[in-house]
């Protein structure tokens, strides 16, 4: 059987909050240790190691899509109400469906770019309630004006992400057992929670289809 080993894998805490992602040689690493309190989601990977000299049997650890293990320290801020992830490029495009919020043109990062809604030179703040994706055109058309001095519109109203959502956007590529797991732990009112279900539909599309 052959295997994806750059799939992650998510990992959560003791009560299932979301965390961060492992590749898969640190998953084994916890299973080995005996960290892994509990595992969910679908089998990834079958990681074999070394032969028993007592037993001569070879040593299997299968490591599922999503394991939680212990954590002291990780998972006490990041479901404080004032928890603010990083903001970071990858994840912002991610945010915006690598999308312009202006032109409403989806694009490559290469030609994406981080826009300042209320421009810093007004003093605006470098906050995720205050940034937009544009693409590289339309960011230097507005250049230092807002959208309603540049008579441009915004497409969608820009969000602090959860720590849950923000997992979910710095993940390389979400399988749909982890896209369920994390859309349960996004607000009711999420914008992100509509694009997951599409995605989702769109994924059950595809099998249709394929039957």
């Amino acid at each position: 059987m052959q295997y994806d080993f750059s799939q992650q894998v998510l990992r959560t805490d003791a009560a299932g909050m979301p965390l961060d992602w492992v590749s898969y040689k640190e998953a084994a690493r916890c299973y080995h240790a005996g960290q892994v309190l509990y595992s969910c989601g679908n089998l990834l990977y079958k990681v074999h190691g070394g032969i028993s000299s007592m037993t001569g049997e070879r040593s299997v650890i299968s490591v599922n899509s999503i394991i939680a293990t212990p954590s002291e320290t990780q998972s006490r801020f990041h479901h404080l109400p004032n928890y603010t992830p990083p903001l970071t490029n990858k994840t912002l495009f991610s945010r915006d469906g690598m999308t312009c919020m202006y032109c409403g043109h989806q694009f490559k990062k290469v030609d994406l770019s981080r826009d300042h809604v209320t421009p810093v030179s007004q003093n605006g703040v470098d906050a995720w309630n205050n940034v937009v994706t544009a693409c590289k055109r339309c960011n230097n058309f507005k250049a230092g004006r807002t959208p309603e001095q540049a008579k441009m519109q915004l497409l969608a109203v820009p969000f602090k992400p959860t720590h849950a959502e923000y997992i979910y956007l710095r993940g390389r590529r979400v399988l749909a057992d982890q896209m369920e797991f994390l859309k349960a732990h996004f607000p009711r009112t999420s914008p992100l929670r509509e694009r997951v279900e599409e995605v989702q539909t769109q994924s059950l599309d595809q099998i249709y289809n394929l039957e």
